[in-house]
């Protein structure tokens, strides 16, 4: 079944109201899914895109670890409940959601980290070739790696261009090109398999970062012929605060990658405690220490909800709810300096939405302040996510009435007074 479409469910010549959202909520195929997440009353959750909700089945996972494995097999349970072989069995649920194949993924360490590993095994293999190529303004994670491997292999350089000269800074010095398939402040998507093709025609190789997209995005790895990917979890995907992250090797590639990270976890016969590094085939190599079970449980729960998902039907909902904020937004945002930040195009645009406004940082904690909870990214971005597992049209309706109030109320009373906290 198709999620309902804004503009068909009403006459597009007049703007929507409360009453169309109610609609469009009855009859959203993935309104059942909004019952497996636990959402505080009273609270239109608009940050899903920066850590997503709980859900119901992480906290079952997570007491059933704690209580019947953990707390009454004790030791037994790396072996009774199969808790060595979470990283690969996590990383095989996550596979579909980014098309690869059950052992081309694996879930272990964090997103900078794994970029890390990724760059680095890269950079052992690039013989004459001495350059990675990075966009400016990408998040800051990636280019941070990036500088720090540089700064540790002599003769490597980085090159940060802005987007439209990517393409001409790519050449045939060039072995590695890290990108964010979707960016994190303004929402603009590059084409995955346009770049994959460009990037591979000049004889480099690609690392895609997706942890804007990974469950609110079709991603199609295996079809773009990409490399590399890595990914966070604690997104679209619910797996909780610091929940560990993925990386994606294609797997003619799994072979030469030799891992730079050489943990014990990734030797090939981790038990036999010999003093010499053998790694394991495939994508257990890149392991490193011992997983940390109980954030690998919440995310084992969480990842439950796309089970029967059709990811289409997801984008499709994606694309209806932001385009129906930035509609209402736009109806009065302008007359109150709120300008929209990110790609026009629902095609272009990931599942977040943007706003400018030189009073950004006040407003969304106004906004939060009544329960209408975004974020924002500096210098004057008004960051809202759309997940469309548990948002409803009729919270973007009211979260864009919220916006509409607190805009007026900046008018008559003018900027805010408020303390900076420390995570934005």
């Amino acid at each position: 079944m198709a999620s309902p479409d804004i503009q068909t469910s009403r006459q597009a010549s007049r703007p929507a109201t409360r009453q169309d959202c109610l609609a469009l909520d009855e009859a959203d195929p993935l309104a059942p899914r909004r019952q497996m997440f636990q959402l505080p009353p009273g609270v239109i959750y608009l940050d899903g895109n920066s850590l997503g909700a709980l859900t119901h089945a992480a906290e079952r996972r997570v007491q059933q670890t704690l209580g019947a494995e953990w707390g009454t097999d004790l030791i037994k349970s790396w072996n009774a409940h199969d808790w060595i072989e979470l990283p690969a069995r996590l990383g095989a649920r996550i596979a579909p959601l980014v098309g690869a194949a059950p052992d081309e993924t694996i879930v272990c360490d964090s997103t900078s980290v794994n970029i890390f590993k990724i760059a680095a095994a890269a950079a052992r293999a690039r013989g004459e070739r001495h350059r990675i190529v990075t966009e400016l303004g990408n998040f800051p994670t990636d280019p941070y790696m990036l500088q720090g491997l540089a700064a540790l292999v002599p003769g490597l350089e980085l090159v940060c261009v802005e987007r439209d000269q990517l393409e001409g800074a790519i050449d045939e010095q060039t072995f590695l090109v890290v990108l964010t398939h979707v960016h994190y402040a303004t929402a603009e998507m590059f084409d995955l398999a346009t770049l994959t093709a460009q990037v591979q025609a000049k004889g480099a190789r690609i690392l895609w970062d997706l942890s804007h997209s990974v469950g609110a995005v079709p991603v199609d790895l295996a079809a773009a012929g990409a490399d590399f990917a890595v990914g966070c979890s604690y997104k679209y995907l619910n797996g909780g605060p610091g929940a560990p992250a993925f990386m994606y090797v294609r797997r003619e590639l799994q072979a030469d990658l030799q891992p730079v990270l050489s943990g014990w976890l990734g030797h090939a016969r981790p038990f036999d405690f010999i003093d010499e590094y053998v790694p394991a085939a495939g994508m257990t190599r890149h392991r490193c220490g011992t997983p940390p079970v109980l954030a690998f449980a919440a995310l084992e729960g969480a990842l439950s909800v796309f089970e029967g998902v059709d990811m289409q039907v997801l984008r499709r909902k994606s694309e209806a709810l932001s385009e129906l904020f930035i509609e209402l937004v736009e109806s009065f945002g302008a007359d109150f300096g709120a300008v929209l930040a990110s790609p026009r195009s629902a095609a272009q645009r990931g599942s977040h939405v943007s706003f400018a406004h030189p009073d950004g940082y006040a407003l969304m904690q106004q906004l939060i302040s009544r329960g209408i909870i975004g974020d924002f990214r500096a210098p004057n971005l008004l960051r809202f996510g759309f997940t469309p597992l548990y948002l409803r049209y009729v919270d973007v309706w009211d979260a864009a009435q919220g916006l509409r109030e607190e805009l007026q109320r900046w008018r008559t009373v003018g900027p805010s007074a408020v303390v900076r906290q420390s995570v934005t």
